[in-house]
Protein backbone atom coordinates (compact mmCIF):
# COMPACT_ATOMS: atom_id res chain seq x y z
CA UNK A 1 0.00 0.00 0.00
CA UNK A 2 2.83 2.40 0.88
CA UNK A 3 4.56 1.81 -2.46
CA UNK A 4 1.26 2.34 -4.30
CA UNK A 5 0.74 5.66 -2.52
CA UNK A 6 4.32 6.64 -3.36
CA UNK A 7 3.69 6.00 -7.07
CA UNK A 8 0.38 7.86 -6.94
CA UNK A 9 2.08 10.83 -5.30
CA UNK A 10 4.71 10.92 -8.04
CA UNK A 11 1.96 10.71 -10.66
CA UNK A 12 0.00 13.53 -9.02
CA UNK A 13 3.10 15.69 -8.71
CA UNK A 14 4.20 15.22 -12.33
CA UNK A 15 0.65 15.92 -13.55
CA UNK A 16 0.96 19.47 -12.26
CA UNK A 17 3.68 20.00 -14.87
CA UNK A 18 1.11 18.75 -17.40
CA UNK A 19 -1.40 21.24 -15.94
CA UNK A 20 0.66 24.45 -15.71
CA UNK A 21 2.83 24.05 -18.81
CA UNK A 22 -0.03 25.18 -21.03
CA UNK A 23 0.53 28.67 -19.61
CA UNK A 24 4.19 28.43 -20.58
CA UNK A 25 3.39 27.31 -24.14
CA UNK A 26 0.23 29.14 -25.21
CA UNK A 27 0.54 32.26 -23.04
CA UNK A 28 4.25 32.87 -22.47
CA UNK A 29 5.81 31.41 -25.58
CA UNK A 30 3.50 31.00 -28.56
CA UNK A 31 0.04 32.49 -28.98
CA UNK A 32 -0.07 35.52 -26.67
CA UNK A 33 3.27 37.07 -27.80
CA UNK A 34 2.12 37.00 -31.43
CA UNK A 35 -1.33 38.36 -30.49
CA UNK A 36 0.35 40.98 -28.28
CA UNK A 37 2.54 42.16 -31.14
CA UNK A 38 0.01 42.06 -33.98
CA UNK A 39 -3.20 43.04 -32.15
CA UNK A 40 -2.59 44.50 -28.69
CA UNK A 41 0.35 46.73 -29.70
CA UNK A 42 -0.36 46.79 -33.45
CA UNK A 43 2.54 49.02 -34.58
CA UNK A 44 3.74 47.53 -37.90
CA UNK A 45 5.83 50.66 -38.50
CA UNK A 46 7.84 49.98 -35.31
CA UNK A 47 7.78 46.22 -34.62
CA UNK A 48 10.63 46.56 -32.10
CA UNK A 49 8.25 48.42 -29.75
CA UNK A 50 6.24 45.25 -29.13
CA UNK A 51 9.48 43.37 -28.39
CA UNK A 52 10.55 46.01 -25.87
CA UNK A 53 7.09 46.29 -24.23
CA UNK A 54 6.91 42.51 -23.86
CA UNK A 55 10.38 42.43 -22.27
CA UNK A 56 9.41 45.13 -19.76
CA UNK A 57 6.11 43.39 -18.97
CA UNK A 58 8.02 40.19 -18.23
CA UNK A 59 10.43 42.09 -15.98
CA UNK A 60 7.58 43.60 -13.94
CA UNK A 61 5.91 40.20 -13.52
CA UNK A 62 9.13 38.62 -12.25
CA UNK A 63 9.76 41.47 -9.82
CA UNK A 64 6.28 41.20 -8.30
CA UNK A 65 6.70 37.46 -7.78
CA UNK A 66 10.06 38.10 -6.13
CA UNK A 67 8.38 40.39 -3.59
CA UNK A 68 5.63 37.91 -2.70
CA UNK A 69 7.62 34.67 -2.66
CA UNK A 70 9.90 34.95 0.39
CA UNK A 71 7.15 35.58 2.94
CA UNK A 72 4.75 33.06 1.45
CA UNK A 73 7.40 30.35 1.18
CA UNK A 74 8.43 30.59 4.81
CA UNK A 75 4.77 30.85 5.90
CA UNK A 76 4.04 27.62 4.01
CA UNK A 77 6.69 25.76 6.03
CA UNK A 78 5.49 27.28 9.31
CA UNK A 79 1.77 26.56 8.91
CA UNK A 80 2.20 23.36 6.89
CA UNK A 81 0.46 24.80 3.84
CA UNK A 82 2.46 24.09 0.70
CA UNK A 83 -0.57 22.68 -1.15
CA UNK A 84 -2.85 25.45 0.07
CA UNK A 85 -0.50 28.17 -1.14
CA UNK A 86 -0.04 26.35 -4.44
CA UNK A 87 -3.83 26.26 -4.84
CA UNK A 88 -4.11 29.99 -4.17
CA UNK A 89 -1.63 30.79 -6.93
CA UNK A 90 -3.29 28.35 -9.34
CA UNK A 91 -6.57 30.25 -8.93
CA UNK A 92 -4.83 33.64 -9.35
CA UNK A 93 -3.04 32.43 -12.46
CA UNK A 94 -6.14 30.91 -14.04
CA UNK A 95 -8.15 34.09 -13.45
CA UNK A 96 -5.44 36.31 -14.96
CA UNK A 97 -5.23 34.00 -17.96
CA UNK A 98 -8.98 33.91 -18.52
CA UNK A 99 -9.15 37.72 -18.40
CA UNK A 100 -6.92 37.87 -21.49
CA UNK A 101 -10.07 36.94 -23.42
CA UNK A 102 -11.14 40.60 -23.13
CA UNK A 103 -7.98 42.06 -24.77
CA UNK A 104 -8.71 43.69 -28.13
CA UNK A 105 -6.87 45.84 -30.70
CA UNK A 106 -4.66 48.48 -29.08
CA UNK A 107 -5.20 47.09 -25.54
CA UNK A 108 -1.50 46.42 -24.92
CA UNK A 109 -1.58 47.81 -21.38
CA UNK A 110 -4.57 45.64 -20.52
CA UNK A 111 -2.80 42.64 -22.04
CA UNK A 112 0.32 43.41 -20.00
CA UNK A 113 -1.70 43.71 -16.79
CA UNK A 114 -3.56 40.43 -17.23
CA UNK A 115 -0.36 38.66 -18.28
CA UNK A 116 1.35 39.91 -15.12
CA UNK A 117 -1.50 38.50 -12.99
CA UNK A 118 -1.26 35.16 -14.78
CA UNK A 119 2.53 35.13 -14.44
CA UNK A 120 2.30 35.76 -10.70
CA UNK A 121 0.02 32.73 -10.40
CA UNK A 122 2.24 30.59 -12.61
CA UNK A 123 5.58 31.48 -11.04
CA UNK A 124 4.19 31.60 -7.49
CA UNK A 125 2.65 28.13 -7.78
CA UNK A 126 5.97 26.71 -8.97
CA UNK A 127 7.65 27.77 -5.70
CA UNK A 128 5.38 25.42 -3.76
CA UNK A 129 5.24 22.77 -6.48
CA UNK A 130 9.03 22.52 -6.52
CA UNK A 131 9.11 22.47 -2.72
CA UNK A 132 6.96 19.30 -2.75
CA UNK A 133 9.54 17.38 -4.83
CA UNK A 134 11.75 16.27 -1.88
CA UNK A 135 8.60 15.03 -0.09
CA UNK A 136 7.36 13.08 -3.10
CA UNK A 137 10.56 11.58 -4.52
CA UNK A 138 13.29 9.70 -2.73
CA UNK A 139 16.77 11.19 -2.94
CA UNK A 140 18.04 8.63 -5.45
CA UNK A 141 15.10 9.18 -7.84
CA UNK A 142 14.84 12.99 -7.80
CA UNK A 143 16.64 13.49 -11.15
CA UNK A 144 14.30 11.05 -12.89
CA UNK A 145 11.11 12.33 -11.23
CA UNK A 146 11.99 15.96 -11.89
CA UNK A 147 12.80 15.14 -15.54
CA UNK A 148 9.58 13.12 -15.85
CA UNK A 149 7.68 16.16 -14.66
CA UNK A 150 9.22 18.29 -17.38
CA UNK A 151 8.47 15.59 -19.97
CA UNK A 152 4.83 15.52 -18.87
CA UNK A 153 4.77 19.29 -19.09
CA UNK A 154 6.05 19.28 -22.64
CA UNK A 155 3.47 16.68 -23.65
CA UNK A 156 0.53 18.44 -22.00
CA UNK A 157 1.60 21.89 -23.10
CA UNK A 158 2.18 20.65 -26.63
CA UNK A 159 -1.18 18.91 -26.92
CA UNK A 160 -3.22 21.94 -25.92
CA UNK A 161 -1.04 24.20 -28.05
CA UNK A 162 -1.78 21.93 -31.04
CA UNK A 163 -5.51 22.21 -30.34
CA UNK A 164 -5.26 25.98 -30.00
CA UNK A 165 -3.29 26.27 -33.23
CA UNK A 166 -5.92 24.24 -35.06
CA UNK A 167 -8.62 26.53 -33.66
CA UNK A 168 -6.77 29.66 -34.77
CA UNK A 169 -5.34 28.60 -38.12
CA UNK A 170 -8.38 26.73 -39.44
CA UNK A 171 -10.80 29.50 -38.52
CA UNK A 172 -11.98 32.00 -41.17
CA UNK A 173 -9.99 35.27 -41.12
CA UNK A 174 -12.81 37.16 -39.43
CA UNK A 175 -12.80 34.65 -36.54
CA UNK A 176 -9.03 34.38 -36.01
CA UNK A 177 -8.93 36.92 -33.17
CA UNK A 178 -11.93 35.31 -31.46
CA UNK A 179 -10.36 31.84 -31.64
CA UNK A 180 -7.13 33.26 -30.23
CA UNK A 181 -9.01 34.77 -27.29
CA UNK A 182 -10.90 31.51 -26.72
CA UNK A 183 -7.55 29.72 -26.59
CA UNK A 184 -6.72 31.80 -23.50
CA UNK A 185 -9.86 30.43 -21.82
CA UNK A 186 -8.85 26.85 -22.65
CA UNK A 187 -5.53 27.40 -20.87
CA UNK A 188 -7.26 28.56 -17.69
CA UNK A 189 -9.65 25.59 -17.72
CA UNK A 190 -6.90 23.02 -18.48
CA UNK A 191 -4.72 24.42 -15.70
CA UNK A 192 -7.47 24.04 -13.08
CA UNK A 193 -8.74 20.61 -14.16
CA UNK A 194 -5.36 18.88 -14.35
CA UNK A 195 -4.23 20.21 -10.97
CA UNK A 196 -6.78 17.80 -9.45
CA UNK A 197 -4.39 14.76 -9.37
CA UNK A 198 -1.92 16.74 -7.26
CA UNK A 199 -4.68 17.81 -4.89
CA UNK A 200 -5.85 14.19 -4.63
CA UNK A 201 -2.64 12.16 -4.38
CA UNK A 202 0.06 14.44 -2.93
CA UNK A 203 -0.16 14.76 0.83
CA UNK A 204 0.48 18.02 2.62
CA UNK A 205 3.93 17.66 4.28
CA UNK A 206 3.91 17.88 8.04
CA UNK A 207 4.23 21.24 9.67
CA UNK A 208 7.84 22.08 10.46
CA UNK A 209 8.47 24.12 13.62
CA UNK A 210 11.99 25.27 14.36
CA UNK A 211 13.60 25.23 17.78
CA UNK A 212 11.96 27.77 20.08
CA UNK A 213 8.96 28.42 17.82
CA UNK A 214 5.42 28.47 19.15
CA UNK A 215 2.81 27.00 16.84
CA UNK A 216 0.20 29.60 17.72
CA UNK A 217 2.23 32.71 16.87
CA UNK A 218 1.44 35.03 13.97
CA UNK A 219 2.41 33.28 10.70
CA UNK A 220 3.56 36.54 9.06
CA UNK A 221 5.81 37.43 12.01
CA UNK A 222 7.17 33.88 12.08
CA UNK A 223 7.79 33.99 8.32
CA UNK A 224 9.71 37.27 8.54
CA UNK A 225 11.84 35.92 11.37
CA UNK A 226 12.47 32.67 9.52
CA UNK A 227 13.38 34.56 6.38
CA UNK A 228 16.02 36.47 8.28
CA UNK A 229 17.35 33.20 9.67
CA UNK A 230 17.37 31.70 6.15
CA UNK A 231 19.49 34.54 4.80
CA UNK A 232 21.82 34.06 7.77
CA UNK A 233 21.94 30.26 7.72
CA UNK A 234 22.31 29.98 3.95
CA UNK A 235 25.96 30.86 4.47
CA UNK A 236 26.59 27.48 6.07
CA UNK A 237 25.52 25.83 2.80
CA UNK A 238 28.51 27.08 0.83
CA UNK A 239 28.13 24.74 -2.13
CA UNK A 240 24.40 25.41 -2.33
CA UNK A 241 25.06 29.15 -2.28
CA UNK A 242 27.57 28.83 -5.13
CA UNK A 243 25.04 26.82 -7.10
CA UNK A 244 22.34 29.45 -6.55
CA UNK A 245 24.66 32.15 -7.86
CA UNK A 246 25.50 30.03 -10.91
CA UNK A 247 21.82 29.31 -11.49
CA UNK A 248 20.99 33.03 -11.20
CA UNK A 249 23.34 33.68 -14.08
CA UNK A 250 22.61 30.90 -16.55
CA UNK A 251 18.85 30.84 -15.89
CA UNK A 252 18.73 34.51 -16.94
CA UNK A 253 19.69 33.35 -20.41
CA UNK A 254 17.34 30.35 -20.42
CA UNK A 255 14.36 32.35 -19.19
CA UNK A 256 14.93 35.20 -21.63
CA UNK A 257 15.04 32.81 -24.59
CA UNK A 258 11.74 31.26 -23.46
CA UNK A 259 10.03 34.62 -23.04
CA UNK A 260 11.44 36.43 -26.06
CA UNK A 261 11.75 33.81 -28.84
CA UNK A 262 8.30 34.30 -30.37
CA UNK A 263 8.24 38.06 -30.30
CA UNK A 264 11.81 38.18 -31.68
CA UNK A 265 10.67 35.97 -34.56
CA UNK A 266 7.71 38.30 -35.14
CA UNK A 267 10.11 41.27 -35.24
CA UNK A 268 12.11 39.49 -37.95
CA UNK A 269 8.80 39.13 -39.86
CA UNK A 270 8.79 35.34 -39.76
CA UNK A 271 5.37 33.85 -40.50
CA UNK A 272 2.98 32.79 -37.76
CA UNK A 273 3.15 29.22 -39.04
CA UNK A 274 6.93 29.17 -38.55
CA UNK A 275 6.88 30.79 -35.10
CA UNK A 276 4.09 28.77 -33.57
CA UNK A 277 4.95 25.62 -35.52
CA UNK A 278 8.51 25.73 -34.19
CA UNK A 279 7.30 26.15 -30.63
CA UNK A 280 4.92 23.25 -31.08
CA UNK A 281 7.79 21.14 -32.40
CA UNK A 282 9.85 22.10 -29.33
CA UNK A 283 7.16 20.71 -27.02
CA UNK A 284 7.28 17.21 -28.50
CA UNK A 285 10.98 16.99 -29.35
CA UNK A 286 11.80 18.10 -25.80
CA UNK A 287 10.05 15.09 -24.23
CA UNK A 288 12.67 12.41 -25.02
CA UNK A 289 15.50 14.87 -24.39
CA UNK A 290 14.12 15.77 -20.94
CA UNK A 291 14.06 12.05 -20.10
CA UNK A 292 17.53 11.65 -21.62
CA UNK A 293 18.93 14.33 -19.33
CA UNK A 294 17.36 12.55 -16.35
CA UNK A 295 19.33 9.45 -17.37
CA UNK A 296 22.48 11.50 -18.02
CA UNK A 297 22.26 13.00 -14.52
CA UNK A 298 22.54 9.51 -13.04
CA UNK A 299 25.13 8.28 -15.53
CA UNK A 300 27.53 11.21 -15.85
CA UNK A 301 26.59 13.43 -12.90
CA UNK A 302 24.00 16.17 -12.59
CA UNK A 303 26.47 19.06 -12.74
CA UNK A 304 28.27 17.78 -15.82
CA UNK A 305 24.97 17.27 -17.63
CA UNK A 306 23.89 20.85 -16.87
CA UNK A 307 27.23 22.14 -18.19
CA UNK A 308 26.66 20.29 -21.47
CA UNK A 309 23.30 22.02 -21.83
CA UNK A 310 24.85 25.44 -21.18
CA UNK A 311 27.40 24.87 -23.95
CA UNK A 312 24.53 24.19 -26.36
CA UNK A 313 22.63 27.27 -25.12
CA UNK A 314 25.69 29.44 -25.83
CA UNK A 315 25.68 28.23 -29.43
CA UNK A 316 21.93 28.94 -29.65
CA UNK A 317 22.38 32.57 -28.55
CA UNK A 318 25.18 33.08 -31.10
CA UNK A 319 23.06 31.46 -33.80
CA UNK A 320 20.14 33.72 -32.90
CA UNK A 321 22.23 36.79 -33.62
CA UNK A 322 22.98 35.61 -37.17
CA UNK A 323 19.47 34.26 -37.85
CA UNK A 324 18.11 35.41 -41.22
CA UNK A 325 15.75 32.77 -42.57
CA UNK A 326 12.76 30.94 -41.19
CA UNK A 327 14.65 27.65 -41.47
CA UNK A 328 17.17 29.04 -38.98
CA UNK A 329 14.30 29.54 -36.50
CA UNK A 330 13.28 25.90 -36.90
CA UNK A 331 16.86 24.68 -36.40
CA UNK A 332 17.45 26.82 -33.31
CA UNK A 333 14.09 25.68 -31.95
CA UNK A 334 15.22 22.06 -32.26
CA UNK A 335 18.43 22.92 -30.40
CA UNK A 336 16.42 24.57 -27.62
CA UNK A 337 14.24 21.45 -27.38
CA UNK A 338 17.35 19.38 -26.76
CA UNK A 339 18.35 21.22 -23.60
CA UNK A 340 15.48 23.32 -22.21
CA UNK A 341 13.73 20.72 -20.06
CA UNK A 342 16.85 18.83 -19.07
CA UNK A 343 18.77 21.88 -17.85
CA UNK A 344 15.89 23.09 -15.69
CA UNK A 345 14.87 19.67 -14.39
CA UNK A 346 18.41 18.81 -13.29
CA UNK A 347 18.87 22.26 -11.72
CA UNK A 348 15.67 21.72 -9.71
CA UNK A 349 16.69 18.27 -8.50
CA UNK A 350 20.29 19.28 -7.69
CA UNK A 351 19.03 22.14 -5.55
CA UNK A 352 16.57 19.78 -3.84
CA UNK A 353 19.39 17.42 -2.81
CA UNK A 354 21.56 20.19 -1.35
CA UNK A 355 18.98 21.50 1.15
CA UNK A 356 17.26 20.10 4.28
CA UNK A 357 13.98 18.47 3.25
CA UNK A 358 12.04 19.85 6.23
CA UNK A 359 12.82 23.40 5.05
CA UNK A 360 11.89 22.75 1.43
CA UNK A 361 9.33 25.56 0.91
CA UNK A 362 11.56 28.03 2.75
CA UNK A 363 14.61 27.15 0.66
CA UNK A 364 12.72 26.76 -2.62
CA UNK A 365 11.07 30.15 -2.07
CA UNK A 366 14.52 31.64 -1.49
CA UNK A 367 15.73 29.84 -4.60
CA UNK A 368 12.74 30.92 -6.71
CA UNK A 369 12.71 34.49 -5.44
CA UNK A 370 16.44 34.87 -5.93
CA UNK A 371 15.97 33.44 -9.41
CA UNK A 372 13.14 35.88 -10.20
CA UNK A 373 15.04 38.93 -8.91
CA UNK A 374 18.14 37.97 -10.86
CA UNK A 375 16.00 36.73 -13.74
CA UNK A 376 14.67 40.21 -14.40
CA UNK A 377 18.11 41.20 -15.65
CA UNK A 378 17.97 39.10 -18.82
CA UNK A 379 14.64 40.41 -20.20
CA UNK A 380 15.56 43.95 -19.09
CA UNK A 381 18.92 43.80 -20.91
CA UNK A 382 17.17 42.32 -23.93
CA UNK A 383 14.57 45.11 -23.93
CA UNK A 384 17.09 47.90 -23.49
CA UNK A 385 19.41 46.51 -26.17
CA UNK A 386 16.46 46.18 -28.52
CA UNK A 387 15.44 49.82 -28.07
CA UNK A 388 18.98 51.24 -28.08
CA UNK A 389 20.15 49.34 -31.17
CA UNK A 390 16.77 49.29 -32.96
CA UNK A 391 16.32 45.52 -33.00
CA UNK A 392 16.58 42.29 -31.05
CA UNK A 393 19.86 40.95 -32.45
CA UNK A 394 22.00 42.66 -29.82
CA UNK A 395 19.54 41.48 -27.19
CA UNK A 396 19.93 37.81 -28.15
CA UNK A 397 23.72 37.94 -28.37
CA UNK A 398 23.93 39.57 -24.93
CA UNK A 399 22.67 36.31 -23.41
CA UNK A 400 25.99 34.57 -24.12
CA UNK A 401 27.60 36.23 -21.10
CA UNK A 402 24.95 34.71 -18.78
CA UNK A 403 25.66 31.17 -20.01
CA UNK A 404 29.44 31.54 -19.87
CA UNK A 405 29.61 33.10 -16.39
CA UNK A 406 26.98 30.74 -15.00
CA UNK A 407 28.80 27.72 -16.39
CA UNK A 408 32.16 28.84 -15.02
CA UNK A 409 30.71 29.28 -11.53
CA UNK A 410 28.92 25.94 -11.73
CA UNK A 411 32.25 24.19 -12.31
CA UNK A 412 33.28 25.41 -8.83
CA UNK A 413 30.32 23.70 -7.10
CA UNK A 414 31.12 20.50 -5.16
CA UNK A 415 27.73 18.80 -5.32
CA UNK A 416 28.74 15.85 -3.10
CA UNK A 417 29.86 18.16 -0.31
CA UNK A 418 26.65 20.15 -0.63
CA UNK A 419 24.48 17.04 -0.35
CA UNK A 420 26.43 15.86 2.72
CA UNK A 421 25.85 19.18 4.50
CA UNK A 422 22.10 19.03 3.78
CA UNK A 423 21.82 15.45 5.04
CA UNK A 424 23.68 16.31 8.25
CA UNK A 425 21.41 19.29 8.90
CA UNK A 426 18.27 17.23 8.25
CA UNK A 427 19.51 14.61 10.74
CA UNK A 428 20.14 17.35 13.32
CA UNK A 429 16.65 18.78 12.86
CA UNK A 430 15.13 15.31 13.17
CA UNK A 431 17.06 14.77 16.39
CA UNK A 432 15.71 18.03 17.85
CA UNK A 433 12.12 16.96 17.12
CA UNK A 434 12.72 13.56 18.70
Amino acid sequence: MEEKQHKQAIFGWTMYDWANSVFATTIMAAVLPVYYSSVAVNRPDQPELATAYWAYTTTIALLLVSLLGPILGTMADFVGGKKRFLSLFVVIGAIGTALLYFVGPGDWMLASGFFIIGSIGFSGSLVFYDSLLPHVARSDEMDKVSSRGYAMGYLGGGLLLAVNLAMIMLAPDELTQLMTRISFLTVAAWWMVFTIPLWKFVKEPKRSLMEGEQGHENPVAAAIRRLGQTFTSIRQYKELLKFILAFWLYNNGIGTIIYMASIYGAELKFGQTTIIGTLLMVQFVAIPFALLFGWMGGKFGTKKSILISLGIYTCIAIGGYFMQQEMHFWLLGFAVAMVQGGSQALSRSLFGRMMPKSKSAEFYSFFAVSEKIAGTVGPLVFGLATQIFGGGRMGIISLVIFFILGGLLLTRVDEKAGIAVAEAEEARLAGEKA
